[in-house]
């Protein structure tokens, strides 16, 4: 079966208004390991997590929350975060071949909110929910949504 694909077009005013990005599904075995490496690093940060999860990639993740994320450091999401871009290609124009996000001054994301809307289709895409509705599962109590409304 064929992973799943998502177009998204920026409709935010700015920069970006109009572009359009294809978002492609990790295979299940890079999902996994990049959802594996999540959880071990929330969990190296002394973040509890539910039962079983460290065992479950990207599902134990999702179980996990995704604010989670913000119990990290820096220089252990950057790589995580990196790697979601891979999912993510540039339709310039749909006559033309796909690009691959370029970084720096070249790439064709030059809005931050661009950007965070990508990350949180990506996760939409790979865990079947909306950031905006999935707030920590744990027992603790729940930090404020971390994405401004769209």
């Amino acid at each position: 079966m064929a992973r799943r694909i998502k177009k998204l077009v920026i409709e935010a005013e700015g920069r970006d208004k109009g572009k359009t990005f294809v978002l492609t599904e990790m295979p299940a075995d890079q999902a996994e390991w990049w959802g594996t490496r999540a959880l071990l690093a929330l969990t190296n940060a002394g973040a509890e997590l539910p039962a079983g999860a460290e065992t479950s990639g990207m599902a134990g993740f999702a179980a996990a929350g995704v604010t989670a994320l913000a119990q990290l450091k820096a220089e252990t999401v950057k790589p995580l975060l990196d790697e979601m871009f891979g999912c993510v290609q540039y339709e310039h124009n749909p006559q033309h071949p796909l690009q691959p996000i370029l970084a720096g001054e070249a790439s064709q994301i030059e809005e931050v909110a661009t950007r965070i809307k990508i990350r949180e289709a990506l996760f939409e895409l790979h865990l079947g929910f909306s950031l905006r509705g999935a707030g920590s599962t744990s027992a603790s109590a729940r930090s404020p949504d971390p994405l401004p409304p769209a």
